[in-house]
């Protein structure tokens, strides 16, 4: 590549999480998968960069007791870096979902805090933490300092300006807009863009529709008479799957945005039309801005927008992790 050692401001990475996530099926140490965090290391000691950003889901901090993610840190150490770790919530930093990301953060020498790299959440949010948020005896969940910030990004103020869909409608493959941008947010997705792409809604059977027309804004599966239930849900507890099923309640958070936008997994009925998220909502959701198009099949689609770090909270890592590196550049020209 033609870089010296040294040379690059970032390394960053986010290896396949399956192998730790919380909602994985099967967690086993001997997952393949789990080994790429060797083959990262591996481009860290290759480039030496002066920063490096691993990102995973929360289900790292529990995963073999904590002993994957102490491991990590170690050898970010032993490979010359000052690092730590956060959990981050995603409504924080102006996304419309519940979506909770592990970030570990190190910085190269012995001179730089890694805690000064996270970045301070903008926005205030409801949050109800549900995995292991404690990491040698302290709890690595980032949460505001400011009351005082403004309130999180609703699924209304991220979507309602999109145009409305009929179940299983396509239509011209860029659709003008329903209505000028709303709120800020709003602006922001739609600069740089003429019209609204991957903006078609799936094709939901009749036995989903009648289920969905029982479901109110806010409400899933309990709302649904027993004899339209999968015949596998019916036996379940009503504490349980509570987000299958669901209708977004449209002045709160969205569902986490996955690979799928289908109704068994979530909360992805829309709140005003009977249908399923379009790949675009989807991706608003994700923060992605308009003029982003997504190519592919319309299942393919839905995976590039599920596996993406949200695009607002990618780059307020990026920002802070910026801002420490000039400040240790400029420390470096003081000194010599």
């Amino acid at each position: 590549m033609g870089l010296k050692k040294g040379e690059l401001d970032l390394v960053a990475g986010g290896p396949p999480c399956q192998g730790f996530s919380i909602n994985a099926p099967k967690r086993s140490a001997d997952d393949d998968r789990n080994s790429l965090f060797l083959e990262f290391l591996r481009f860290v000691d290759e480039f030496e960069p002066k920063a490096v950003l691993i990102e995973n889901v929360p289900g790292l901090v529990s995963f073999e007791g904590g002993g994957t993610l102490q491991a990590i840190l170690l050898a970010l150490g032993h490979h010359g870096y000052s690092a730590d770790v956060k959990i981050l919530y995603a409504p924080h930093f102006g996304v419309p979902q519940t979506r909770w990301r592990t970030v570990i953060i190190g910085i190269r020498g012995d001179q730089a805090d890694p805690l000064r790299a996270f970045p301070e959440p903008v926005r205030n949010a409801p949050l109800r933490v549900n995995f292991t948020s404690n990491f040698e005896g302290k709890n690595i969940v980032a949460l505001p300092t400011n009351l005082e910030l403004p309130s999180f990004v609703s699924v209304r103020d991220a979507i309602d300006d999109l145009p409305a869909l009929a179940n299983g409608e396509i239509g011209k493959e860029r659709k003008n807009y329903r209505s000028g941008p709303q709120n800020d947010f709003q602006v922001a997705m739609r600069n740089g863009s003429d019209g609204v792409l991957n903006h078609e809604a799936p094709r939901l059977g009749e036995i989903n529709i009648k289920r969905m027309s029982f479901i109110p804004p806010g409400g899933n599966w309990t709302d649904i008479p027993e004899d339209l239930l999968p015949r596998g849900m019916r036996r379940a507890r009503r504490s349980d799957h509570t987000k299958r099923y669901g209708r977004v309640a449209p002045d709160g958070l969205a569902s986490t945005i996955l690979t799928k936008c289908d109704p068994h997994w979530g909360a992805y009925f829309h709140y005003e039309q009977d249908r399923c998220f379009t790949v675009r909502e989807a991706a608003r959701i994700q923060t992605f801005p308009d003029s982003y198009r997504f190519v592919g099949s319309r299942v393919e689609q839905y995976e590039q927008v599920g596996n993406a770090v949200p695009s607002l909270l990618a780059a307020a890592i990026g920002r802070s992790i910026r801002g420490v590196l000039e400040e240790l550049r400029k420390h470096a020209k003081k000194v010599s």
